[in-house]
């Protein structure tokens, strides 16, 4: 069995040994301050005293802080404000921190110059030569010169730049409190700044407050008699179209309508009676044409005369009954109470004629009366039609006058309001806290801690000057002695690193060589003796669940790229950068860039023992890696037979030409592949394999002649390799072997191992695929050594 602890190397000479660097270590460092800790002392103490003096020497000053309570919720003293309030929380604190920036505004820093005199004070700008210069200038009885407007406007603009200097606005965080500093040489000026500072806010809130009432006041009055003229033309048209075309009524309604609407309700009523009439009279003239009693309709019922008829009429009959009986039919007293009956039946009759008669009459009258009125109704529809047309314009202008009196009133109002609110305060800030005079100087510190600080410098001070004088003079290795130099013997290109291991003994190797002394040393390496070892230490990488995630494949959708992300398969976790398994590959893929020996494009092949679909897998993974460290990515399918990667791919896109149009292996389906995460897929040919290993031999040169790309990774070839796949590792300049955890895994090396042969020099690393689930319940070796 292989051992790959150590590298393989046809002529090792003996280390010699090394020569002991120049430095301290920490027992000799502590010694060496140890014998100088009287001057290191004696430096910390004049640091301290220098500290101390350049602490007394500078300025005091005080600092003078008072507390403003600003709340954004002002005081609702009126329905309607001039400005609405903030209602969220984010409103309401940038309305605090606007606030916080006010206070240090020009207009308010120079109200407080105004009113604390500053312009004249020297510690803000103002100076004592000109009060100098006038008391010399009153002493001879000349009067000084008056400053002019640029000279007093400098002055307060240099007083302004001062106290911008000398105030602090901190702003408590998660509330309305506004902390204002003030700074001073003086402290009961710094107390008479912050407090003074503090009023000049307060009234230029008030003042921009009513100055904008003043302002909102003044622009609605200036539209006040644009819009009451407007209102009075608005009328004045209204009324004259009124009077042009007659439209008179109240308030509700016009005449017109009116007439209208009473026209129409005496129309029903004599349409009820003549219909009323009609009925009675009908009554009455079928009473008359049957032998039904006439005194049975209801005007006879209510006429006196026919009941006074009837009564005479009956009395008759009963008379006419009696003597029948005893007369006889011939007699006389009989026949004239006949006659008697007679008379009174035809009188009874006469006045059931009047009834009819005048039942007629009222049918005629309500006849007549119905026809005026519908008469008189048709004329007033007519006018009331041609209103109804001039009435369009007349709303028009009736909403037009409504408008503007609308409009006239808002304003109106809203210009009397305004000019109330000029008098209002409704700002909620107050002092909560005024400045008192400060105890204790805010700078500099107290003097201890300026003795503290300048005796520790001081000590380190000295300590590292010792520390250097030590090393330049008395550390330092004596000079070699000069000898005569000898050529070096040729050396093949510097091989590459296989790992950190392997590095520090063949770079040092070179060196030891040529410094041998000339009666021990080895004959010079002839380039075949010196070249790099034929097997190393591959680097292990471990595939594990931790690194990746699993997606739905094709449910997802893509977009109008191949995404190889979600093809079904584990990919590798975004946004991981740092992992162990990331850092090993990016190894893996600086050692194959070494062993390309300069090679514009490098290419690396995973190989990998039993089911093909794992090593797919850990070849797509490692091509993602790459393509996000920024790496140009080929990835060729070289499985001619399993075709894992190609019939992933080719299942969610189609094969494209690529945008030259000449990468290819060979096949009409068989194309470059753009995916959307920077790698171009090549799928596999449909050949046999010597056909498949050289269509990928002449795609590999094609991309090299062309660019494009930064590495080439191949899923395969299938091993056990054939003719084919042996001519094709020969195109490789790394290999990575993928080992499933699921199989022996020193098994599995030392099969790829005895397939390789020659080849196996070109092991770079060896990935543990730890994806596969594990069929064997006991392995011999979880790690390779």
């Amino acid at each position: 069995m292989l051992d790959y602890n150590q590298p393989i190397d046809r002529a090792r000479p003996e280390a010699p040994q090394q020569r002991p660097q120049a430095g301290y270590s920490a027992l000799e460092l502590v010694d060496l301050l140890w014998r100088r800790k009287i001057a290191i002392a004696a430096a910390a103490l004049l640091g301290a005293m220098l500290a101390v003096t350049v602490g007394k020497s500078l300025t005091p000053r005080y600092t003078a802080t008072a507390q403003l309570y600003v709340d954004p919720r002002e005081l609702q003293l009126v329905d309607r404000e001039l400005t609405p309030r903030a209602q969220d929380v984010t409103g309401m604190s940038m309305v605090v921190e606007s606030q916080a920036r006010l206070i240090t505004s020009n207009s308010v820093l120079l109200q407080v110059i105004q009113q604390a005199g500053l312009d004249k004070d020297p510690e803000f700008g103002g100076g004592d030569g000109r009060s100098l210069t006038s008391s010399l200038l009153g002493l001879i009885g000349l009067q000084p010169r008056a400053p002019s407007a640029a000279e007093t406007k400098e002055v307060q603009l240099a007083a302004l730049e001062a106290l911008n200097r000398h105030i602090t606005i901190r702003k408590t965080e998660k509330s309305f409190i506004v902390d204002i500093e003030v700074w001073s040489t003086d402290p009961a000026k710094a107390a008479m700044l912050a407090n003074t500072l503090t009023n000049a806010y307060l009234a230029e809130s008030r003042n921009s407050q009513a100055s904008a009432a003043r302002r909102a006041t003044s622009d609605l009055s200036s539209r006040l008699k644009e819009l009451r003229e407007r209102l009075r033309n608005a009328e004045t048209a209204l009324a004259t179209y009124k009077a042009q075309n007659n439209f008179v009524g109240t308030q509700d309604a016009l005449i017109s309508d009116q007439q209208l609407s009473a026209s129409n309700q005496r129309l029903s009523a004599a349409r009820a009676a003549t219909m009323d009439a009609q009925a009675r009279l009908d009554q009455i003239e079928a009473s008359r044409r049957t032998a039904a009693d006439a005194g049975a309709i209801p005007e006879a019922l209510q006429s006196p005369t026919i009941a006074n008829l009837r009564a005479q009429y009956a009395e008759a009959r009963k008379k006419y009954a009696e003597q029948a009986g005893e007369l006889g039919p011939r007699h006389p007293a009989l026949r004239q109470t006949e006659k008697q009956v007679e008379d009174l039946k035809r009188t009874i009759g006469e006045e059931i004629d009047r009834f009819a008669q005048s039942a007629k009459n009222d049918l005629t009258r309500a006849r007549d009366y119905e026809a005026s009125l519908n008469r008189a109704l048709e004329a007033q529809k007519r006018q009331s039609v041609q209103l109804s047309q001039a009435a369009v314009r007349l709303r028009e202008l009736e909403r037009e006058a409504d408008a503007s009196r609308d409009v006239y009133q808002s304003f109106l109002k809203r210009s009397r309001e305004t000019e109330e609110q000029e008098s209002l305060n409704t700002s909620a800030a107050r002092v909560i806290g005024e400045a008192t005079v400060p105890q204790r100087r805010s700078f500099p510190p107290a003097m201890s801690l300026f003795a503290i600080i300048g005796f520790v410098f001081g000590a380190i001070a000295a300590s590292g000057w010792f520390a250097a004088a030590e090393l330049q003079f008395a550390g330092a290795p004596a000079p070699a002695p000069a000898r005569r130099e000898r050529t070096p013997a040729p050396q093949a290109p510097e091989p590459p690193r296989a790992s950190e291991i392997a590095q520090p003994q063949q770079a040092a190797r070179a060196p030891e060589v040529a410094q041998a002394p000339p009666e021990v040393a080895a004959p010079p390496l002839q380039p075949s003796m010196i070249e790099r070892p034929l097997i190393e230490k591959p680097l292990i990488a471990r595939l594990q669940e931790a690194d990746v995630i699993h997606t739905l494949g094709a449910i997802l959708a893509t977009g109008g790229g191949v995404d190889l992300t979600r093809l079904g398969w584990p990919t590798l976790r975004p946004g991981f950068p740092l992992t162990s398994l990331l850092n090993a590959w990016r190894d893996m893929r600086a050692a194959v860039a070494r062993r390309s020996g300069g090679k514009a494009l490098p290419v690396i092949a995973l190989l990998g023992p039993g089911e093909t679909t794992g090593r797919s897998v850990t070849a797509l993974n490692f091509a993602l890696a790459a393509a996000r460290d920024g790496t140009r990515v080929l990835m060729i399918d070289a499985d001619h037979l399993a075709h894992s990667l190609s019939n992933k791919v080719n299942r969610n896109g189609k094969s494209e030409p690529s945008r030259l149009g000449w990468l290819s292996n060979g096949s009409k389906t068989a194309r470059e592949i753009k995916t959307v995460n920077g790698i171009s897929v090549l799928p596999a040919a449909e050949a046999d394999a010597g056909k498949a290993a050289e269509a990928i031999r002449k795609a590999i040169a094609q991309a090299r002649s062309a660019g494009g790309y930064d590495l080439v990774v191949l899923d395969g070839p299938v091993t056990p390799l054939a003719a084919g796949g042996r001519k094709l590792l020969d195109e490789v300049d790394g290999l990575v072997a993928v080992l499933p955890t699921s199989m022996d895994i020193n098994d599995g090396l030392e099969e790829i191992l005895s397939t390789l042969g020659r080849a196996e020099s070109k092991l770079v690393g060896v990935v543990l695929d730890e994806l596969t689930p594990a069929t064997q319940a006991r392995q011999r070796g979880r790690q390779y050594a």
